[in-house]
């Protein structure tokens, strides 16, 4: 049964699936980061307030969760929820950041290239050009841990706030959250106190790719 609390709880559901808060689910779909808060479920006088269609049309396609599957958890349909997780589980190309700074691991536009990757199943959904790079080290402490794996999009469409990987023609391969992007230059933030934020000129980056699912 359609209902106001079923809707925000299939939100939120479908926040946690793809290790989101609301907030950030709000944020990656292009809305207001506190769109879907607690406080506005609700209006002042206390008559439900249910989120627009186009609201939910924008998480579905930041998350790539489908119909079906947003359906299935306003429903609350174990069986619709276990078959979209299923659904969701590829084969992606794997490698190390170390490795990743090396020459013959991608094409121009940071696509997978040559050989030397290795696979591994990850139960997100993924696209044809979607691979994995393993963490190595403490530079990205305390989001991303050593041995973590990441998830990352080089198609896809990038926003202040994302958090990115970076490959700067000197071979630097970086994780960190982009601030600002222009024809010149690039601004990142990094996620370790103890690391530099960059402005990196554009001449020197090879590639940008959207972090779009990290291992917990």
């Amino acid at each position: 049964m359609l209902s106001h609390d079923r809707v925000w709880a299939a939100i939120d559901a479908l926040a946690e699936r793809y290790s989101l808060s609301a907030s950030g689910l709000a944020k990656r779909a292009g809305l207001d980061s506190t769109a879907f808060n607690k406080s506005k479920r609700l209006s002042s006088d206390g008559r439900p307030r249910w989120p627009s269609t186009e609201s939910l049309a924008k998480i579905m396609e930041a998350t790539g969760a489908s119909l079906d599957e947003f359906t299935g958890l306003i429903e609350g349909r174990a069986g619709a929820s276990h078959a979209a997780s299923v659904a969701r589980r590829s084969s992606v190309p794997l490698l190390g950041f170390a490795q990743a700074g090396a020459g013959g691991f991608f094409d121009d536009a940071g696509f997978p290239a040559g050989q030397g990757w290795d696979l591994i199943e990850l139960p997100t959904q993924s696209t044809e050009s979607s691979y994995a790079l393993q963490v190595q080290g403490d530079s990205m402490l305390p989001l991303y841990r050593n041995g973590d794996v990441l998830i990352v999009e080089p198609g896809a469409v990038t926003r202040k706030g994302d958090r990115v990987v970076v490959k700067t023609t000197s071979g630097e391969v970086m994780a960190k959250v982009l601030e600002r992007q222009t024809v010149r230059s690039i601004a990142l933030v990094s996620l370790n106190p103890d690391h530099p934020d960059r402005d990196i000129p554009m001449r020197d980056v090879e590639w940008v790719a959207r972090i779009v699912w990290a291992s917990q």
